[in-house]
């Protein structure tokens, strides 16, 4: 008997200890490209600032003071996967996942103090117009720069994301995307300004490096409005809107022994699913089958929602039926 308990246990620790070095591989990839995009947002803001001085853009302004916030937003990413790995405590049952949501929250916050400001700035130099834009191939290059180290950035953190399920990550990610978008627009902007110095017929573009920066802010405030709101909804523990809950019902209830499957409760913490259902058996089916079968509803119900936490409550049928 001893022999026994010791062969199961020598079987279950090897499983144990792959699942433990999975998941420290996957707290230090998420570490480390998360800091990653720290250090790039450093090099973008001390660049973009730079120029933006030197040149006295607003477009490229506007993209500098982004970027400082780009990097208020990827330390605080950096600081949330790193929190919200730790495991599971006796005060957070649940695990440390929903420092993730409030890593995305926080990061809406910043990312609209920057529409405010890019704003205010924008319709100041439109209502006084004066500030002499000097436009050189610096300008022109830094902002091909920019766009080259975000769509690297913007990769990275976004196969990460989906990789480990992190909406942290994916907010980091879709912080770089934007920038993208935003830096195309700065150049246009300064192509316009070239444009009406060399045909006097097309002064008004001169203020095309204005008019760039507030789509900067339109481009931001989107991108803001869309990552509050789904971080507000992963806080109030709202359900997926992808058909998920109907997908498990109608396989679970199909599956043999399965008289029904009902109350499907679904809530994300972080990068984690967490589902609890009930399911209708009949009434005489042994423990063990019905241990059995919730494995395998449990397994069903990861290939919908990959690497969710499962709890299955087992009702009996009232007519005893297997």
């Amino acid at each position: 008997m001893a022999r026994a308990v010791d062969s199961t246990a020598a079987a279950r620790d090897p499983a144990e200890s792959a699942a433990a070095a999975a998941a420290r591989e996957a707290r230090r990839e998420k570490s480390a490209v998360a800091l990653s995009s720290v250090f790039a947002a450093v090099a973008l803001t001390a660049l973009k600032g730079v120029v933006g001085v030197l040149t006295g853009s607003l477009g490229i302004l506007a993209e500098a003071v982004h970027s400082a916030l780009d990097l208020v937003a990827a330390f605080t990413t950096w600081v949330a996967v790193r929190a919200a790995d730790r495991p599971a405590d006796r005060n957070h049952p649940y695990g440390h996942g929903k420092i993730e949501n409030l890593s995305a929250l926080f990061e809406t916050l910043l990312l609209l103090a920057t529409v405010i400001w890019i704003v205010w700035e924008s319709v100041q130099r439109l209502l006084n117009p004066g500030t002499h834009v000097e436009v050189t191939w610096w300008a022109f290059g830094v902002m091909g720069v920019s766009i080259a180290v975000d769509v690297s950035r913007s990769r990275r953190l976004d196969a990460a994301a989906r990789k480990h399920r992190s909406q942290a990550l994916e907010a980091d990610a879709l912080h770089f995307r934007t920038d993208i978008w935003s830096s195309c627009v700065v150049i246009l902007g300064l192509g316009q300004v070239l444009l009406a110095r060399a045909v006097p017929q097309l002064s008004f573009l001169e203020h095309g490096d204005s008019m760039a920066a507030l789509a900067v802010a339109a481009i931001v405030a989107m991108v803001s409005l869309r990552l509050g709101w789904r971080s507000l909804q992963a806080l109030l523990d709202a359900s997926p809107r992808g058909g998920e809950r109907e997908t498990i019902e109608r396989e679970v209830s199909a599956l043999a022994g399965v008289i029904d499957a009902h109350d499907i409760r679904i809530r994300a913490s972080g990068g984690t699913w967490f589902v609890d259902m009930h399911v209708t058996v009949g009434g005489d089916m042994t423990v063990r089958r019905s241990h059995d079968l919730t494995e395998q509803i449990e397994e069903l119900v990861r290939r919908v929602l990959p690497g969710s936490d499962v709890t299955v409550h087992v009702e009996p049928a009232d007519d005893g039926g297997d």
